[in-house]
């Protein structure tokens, strides 16, 4: 693989990790972003090795310089994780475009998930504030 495109999926890849890892989308991401760091093999400790870099984003906060430490680690780990595993390169492409964010100007998505022992037999709507509804 172009060692350019790799260098920049590292780049853009951590902060892509970074600002995932700060969102909701987290816990959804997360199990298959450690099968992708442990390659089937050390998953649970690349799970606890990214929930540790993800408690250094959480408590950056507006730190800048914090945030840059923790996108530092993450770019250390992809570079090593992608020297390994090249094929990891598109792995990682496809995950973010799942779960990171949209970029701006692009159309969001939504995807809401009803769990417990619900059973549904119509449509759901899921909003925040609904005044002046007739059904």
């Amino acid at each position: 693989m172009d060692a350019e495109l790799v260098q920049e999926m590292v780049k853009s890849g951590a902060t892509a990790l970074a600002g995932l890892m700060a969102k909701a989308a987290w816990g959804q991401a997360s199990s298959r972003i450690a099968r992708l760091f442990g390659r089937g093999e050390r998953d649970q400790a690349a799970g606890t090795d990214l929930e540790t870099i993800r408690a250094g984003v959480l408590d950056a906060g507006d730190d800048e310089e914090a945030l840059n430490d923790q996108t530092a680690v993450l770019r250390t780990r992809l570079r090593t994780l992608f020297r390994d595993n090249p094929e990891a390169v598109e792995e990682l492409r496809a995950l973010l475009k799942e779960f990171a964010p949209e970029e701006p100007g692009q159309a969001g998505s939504v995807q809401n998930m009803i769990g417990g022992n619900a059973t549904i037999h119509g449509k759901v709507i899921q909003a925040r504030d609904i005044t002046n509804l007739t059904i």
